[in-house]
């Protein structure tokens, strides 16, 4: 949805415009998202191939081949295996404006993750999630800017979602889940001021009050778009998640996308060996 190649074809045929997004943060970290056509695309009801890298469910867990090449300013492989193995799969589904053109769609909120990237220092097991976005629109067309926030608690995840619409309505709801797969809409949390990012886009996020979030790591900072690890207190539980800001009217702007394209490179023929 953020590849300008997209945004310029007119986004007439999305399957012509596939990708698999890949980032790793800290030392050495690495961004490729590389925009190919149709040609590289294969897909089923358990698999989904974009050229040398895929993502398959074998019915227990999610595995991510991964063989990308890195965009500038640091170039080079990107190569392993993701496996992520959810505690449980949710059928919650979000709708994120009254007509549900959008909808958000969290398959997976609490999930152990295991990372084996052929680099050094790219292997851990942790803590993960699995969630998904869906539209009939281009997010630009409804949505002046959004954050999101998920954070691990001591029984499942908490999930906030806020957003400006671009007819001045406002999405402002919180989402709790528990290891089995429970889900529930709760009140969210009261909204406090974050720091804005190196590009001055301004963030906030959820906190009990008085509570001071922070971030305590960047991971992605571009003019439109922000990824951050955030402390938060929950319910009285200091807890550190993911956070992202989003801003769509940057998004928009013609002068962006060629900006962006230099991160986001097109790669029209693929031909696969078999």
């Amino acid at each position: 949805m953020f590849s300008p190649w997209y945004a310029w074809s007119g986004r007439r045929d999305p399957e012509n415009h596939v990708c698999i997004n890949v980032a790793t943060y800290g030392r050495g970290g690495r961004f490729t998202m590389t925009d190919r056509g149709r040609a590289a695309l294969r897909q089923s009801a358990q698999r989904f191939q974009v050229g040398p890298s895929a993502v398959n469910w074998n019915g227990s867990e999610l595995v991510i081949e991964v063989n990308e090449v890195a965009a500038p300013p640091l170039p080079g492989r990107v190569q392993g295996t993701i496996r992520l193995t959810p505690e449980a799969v949710t059928a919650v589904e979000m709708p994120l404006t009254p007509d549900g053109a959008h909808v958000w769609r969290p398959f997976a909120p609490v999930s152990r993750i295991e990372v084996n990237m052929e680099a050094a220092g790219w292997q851990w097991r942790g803590h993960g999630y699995f969630d998904a976005n869906f539209g009939t629109r281009a997010l630009e067309a409804d949505f002046s800017r959004w954050t999101w926030g998920r954070y691990p608690t001591a029984d499942g995840a908490l999930a906030t979602y806020d957003a400006v619409r671009r007819d001045g309505s406002e999405l402002a709801t919180a989402a709790r889940f528990d290891a089995s797969g429970g889900a529930g809409i709760v009140a969210p949390p009261p909204r406090q001021e974050l720091s804005r990012t190196l590009w001055g886009i301004p963030r906030q996020a959820r906190g009990d009050e008085g509570a001071r979030p922070r971030q305590v790591k960047t991971m992605l900072d571009a003019p439109f778009y922000s990824r951050s690890m955030v402390e938060t207190v929950l319910d009285g539980e200091t807890t550190v998640g993911v956070h992202e800001a989003l801003d769509l009217n940057r998004f928009r702007s013609p002068w962006l996308k060629p900006m962006i394209a230099l991160r986001v490179p097109r790669r029209r023929n693929w031909e696969f060996g078999d």
